[in-house]
């Protein structure tokens, strides 16, 4: 992802759930929704790659990288060289796997593992069109950095808007999680809707933002990536490191779903 934020701590009352937020009237969405339970990723839903992104230098994504086997989805990152990539691209590849339906607003939530590794682990929205481009991370883990292996980064970004045109701006936080991601499988939740946007953990509220922006329909995104400047590069020696996704289950507001 594009992505730069303000770092914060809060602290918010927490919900325990590990279904969408009593409330409302929910209702599944099965084109967001997989088990993983197969032997390969379900084309009809996903695509195995970024179709319109390589990756971030120098980390590539490559369709060898994404698999499904013991009931989970693995994106794995690798030290290697392959030939004939484009410029900027060498030495590590990655992973990406992204949603073939866009969605406006709901309750989203996987149960997954970070990879042990400097290269990220990630959850997103995103949406890139010539009037309007926005961004939804749900988050952004290094599992193997010695100082962000705790830290669950979360952002959103405005790239482009009918309003402002191209102004790009960006507001994001950190919580501080009592364990490392890398460790064990964890639930982790985006609620999205016209008014706010709240992110869980383990059901756990860890962070409430007024929804200013987010209005578009956007695709559901896993990834991992290589941020140089950032989590700072992995090393050859923590590579091949996988990140793991036992589920992912998406709902909707029956009357946003009737749209």
């Amino acid at each position: 992802m594009l992505s730069r934020y303000l770092t914060c701590l809060i602290a918010i009352p927490t919900a325990v759930f590990a279904a969408p937020p009593e409330g409302a009237d929910w209702v599944p969405v099965p084109a967001m929704t997989d088990e993983f339970d197969g032997t390969e990723l379900d084309a009809s839903k996903w695509y195995d790659h970024n179709p319109t992104w390589m990756g971030r230098e120098p980390g590539y994504f490559s369709k060898d990288n994404v698999a499904v086997y013991d009931g989970k989805l693995h994106l794995t990152a690798k030290a290697e060289q392959l030939d004939d990539l484009p410029k900027g691209y060498h030495s590590f590849t990655t992973a990406a796997v992204k949603s073939k339906t866009l969605i406006q607003y709901g309750y989203f939530e996987i149960k997954a593992k970070a990879m042990d590794s400097h290269a990220s682990s990630a959850f997103w929205f995103y949406n890139h069109q010539p009037e309007e481009w926005t961004e939804i991370d749900v988050f952004e883990i290094s599992g193997g950095s010695p100082k962000k292996q705790r830290t669950y980064h979360m952002t959103v970004h405005v790239f482009i808007t009918p309003e402002d045109g191209k102004k790009h701006w960006q507001n994001g936080t950190t919580w501080e999680a009592p364990f490392r991601f890398a460790d064990d499988y964890h639930v982790y939740g985006l609620e999205w809707d016209a008014e706010t946007i709240k992110w869980y953990v383990d059901g756990e509220l860890v962070r409430v933002l007024k929804n200013t922006h987010w209005h578009q329909p956007l695709t559901m995104n896993f990834d991992s990536e290589t941020f140089p400047h950032w989590f700072g590069l992995p090393d050859a020696s923590e590579l091949p490191a996988t990140y793991s996704i036992e589920y992912v289950r998406a709902w909707q507001k029956k009357a946003e779903a009737a749209n």
